[in-house]
């Protein structure tokens, strides 16, 4: 049996693990890489994941992180099942939609800029909303606990992850030459005792574990205090008139804060006369998605909707669906708190609210979520003074709440306590989803406390399973992580320097208005070069 890592090896996006198992080729997941330009060209690498010879995926959950190539592989080729929970289904006939529409927005503002500036190229969405559609028409719910044989020798069963509504963990067992061998994957892991969602299961013992590790380094808050936190951010800009930004992922934690902000409502610790905008269509339609659901809340959540409580509702909760809505946020005066996406804010609404609000003192931005590398929001929690947004440097003059106890992701200690339950010496574990300090910190607390061998595989590697024997691994180093070529770079900038400087010889005796213009474009460009020496 063979895996691939396509995704979250190494990093906290484009989860993908391809397997080889019984003739059949198969994958857990195909998520969309977020972060840099490099991260991010990966999405259009389609053929390394052979789309066509992909016999079904098993989806975890629906974020996109984990769901977003599902379209580009229909569109590619693929026309198997792609199995996951009722909810998952649901949520994903939303969310593929939503990223598909973003995939032909951007291309179609790419061909603009193309031809504005006089090449005349159509650039191609990764996918339209019509290989969505394909993707969606692909979906095959199963139920928690039902096992089922989606190939010949391959059982799967779905548990609960606790991380958003219909989230799993999958157990595996794969037969071949006569033996089993068990595999989980942990999917992203939720944490005990979140709103709305049960806690995770337990996995059943296993001969090889792939981890999820994107708090493998730290622990949450105490959640007791979380709703203390977001009262104080809110107490802190209605006295002075401002607004609470808060850049929430659409699918569980807006609803979660929804939920937060019902509590303080009948604490009497949310102003009467403070208005609450969901500013994310995405996040007002999976909100009636969660709705759909009951039988997968808490028990919590449970006796409330069944004394006729909605913890979704509030009396000043309000929606706003089209973009001049959306707009009118920033131009009103006084206090107000605006729920956004992304939750990371490298797109979406949200970069329009931060871009109005991130410079004004009296403001609040309440991070609820985890920021990857290189997005603004790492950014800001990061403590930058200043923040890049739609070509303008933004100072930081906001207060800054960072609440991890809402994260959706299990803490440090209650991973290892999850494994903790079914760990044998002669388990082997592949720490994924998760970044380098994350994944080092986790590898060692699991070698210690229960003496179990780790890997931390990269982008592109392949391991070969036999249990009972060491694990091959390979990969293919130069595709991986292309060579950056720093001195063909920096020769290249020194020589446009230098022809700078031959080009403004005599620039004196141009006409002074033409002068004025090329100084003003010099000065562009050396403040970019300052922005970006800041940043090294």
């Amino acid at each position: 049996m063979k895996v691939q890592f396509l995704g979250a090896a190494q990093t906290v996006t484009g989860s993908c693990y391809m397997i080889e198992a019984n003739g059949v080729r198969f994958a857990i997941d195909c998520g969309m890489h977020q972060g840099n330009t490099e991260i991010e060209k990966r999405n259009d690498d389609t053929e390394i994941y052979r789309p066509s010879d992909i016999a079904f995926f098993l989806v975890t959950h629906a974020h996109i992180d984990h769901t977003g190539l599902l379209p580009a592989m229909t569109r590619n080729g693929f026309t198997g099942p792609i199995y996951c929970t009722e909810p998952t289904a649901d949520l994903l006939g939303i969310m593929l939609q939503d990223s598909a529409h973003i995939q032909e927005m951007e291309a179609e503002w790419q061909s603009r800029k193309l031809s504005r500036n006089g090449r005349i190229k159509k650039v191609e969405p990764l996918y339209t909303t019509e290989d969505a559609t394909r993707a969606a028409e692909m979906l095959r719910p199963v139920d928690y606990g039902n096992s089922f044989e989606p190939s010949s020798g391959i059982r799967v069963t779905y548990k609960d992850a606790g991380h958003i509504l219909g989230s799993a963990f999958l157990e595996l067992e794969v037969t071949e030459n006569g033996r089993p061998t068990r595999l989980v994957f942990s999917g992203d892991l939720g944490r005990p005792d979140a709103l709305i969602v049960n806690d995770p299961q337990k996995a059943a013992p296993a001969d090889y574990l792939f981890l999820e590790s994107t708090y493998g380094d730290r622990d949450h808050k105490d959640p007791r205090f979380s709703r203390d936190e977001l009262a104080e951010a809110i107490a802190y800009s209605y006295g002075n008139g401002e607004k609470v930004i808060i850049p929430a992922f659409a699918v569980e934690r807006t609803q979660e804060v929804l939920y937060t902000l019902y509590l303080l409502h009948k604490e009497g610790r949310l102003p009467a006369d403070m208005p609450v905008f969901v500013d994310s269509p995405l996040a007002i339609r999976a909100t009636e998605i969660f709705r759909k659901h009951p039988k997968y809340y808490d028990d919590n959540m449970k006796k409330l909707v069944d004394s006729g409580e909605d913890p979704l509702a509030l009396p000043n909760l309000k929606y706003t669906l089209n973009t001049q809505d959306s707009q009118a946020l920033n131009v009103r005066s006084g206090p107000a708190v605006i729920i956004s996406a992304s939750g990371m804010c490298n797109a979406g609404r949200i970069k329009h609210h931060l871009r109005h609000n991130l410079w004004r003192p009296g403001a609040s931005i309440v991070f609820v979520g985890y920021q990857g590398v290189g997005t603004p929001g790492r950014k800001i929690v990061d403590g930058n003074a200043t923040v890049r947004l739609f070509n303008e440097d933004i100072a930081v003059k906001a207060k800054v709440f960072t609440i991890g106890s809402f994260s959706a992701h299990a803490g440090q200690s209650q991973i290892l306590e999850w494994v903790s339950a079914f760990a044998h010496p002669q388990m082997e574990v592949f720490l994924v989803h998760g970044e380098e300090k994350a994944q080092t910190t986790l590898a060692g607390l699991l070698r210690e406390r229960f003496n179990l061998p780790v890997s931390i595989p990269g982008y592109l590697e392949e391991v070969t399973l036999k249990p009972g024997r060491e694990s091959l691994h390979q990969t293919d180093e130069a595709r991986a992580h292309p060579d950056v070529d720093w001195e063909f770079l920096l020769a290249e900038t020194e020589g446009k320097v230098a022809q700078l400087r031959k080009r403004l010889a005599g620039v004196e005796k141009r006409p002074w208005v033409e002068q004025t213009d090329i100084r003003e474009r010099l000065v562009e460009i050396n403040g970019e070069l300052l922005h970006f020496l800041s940043q090294l």
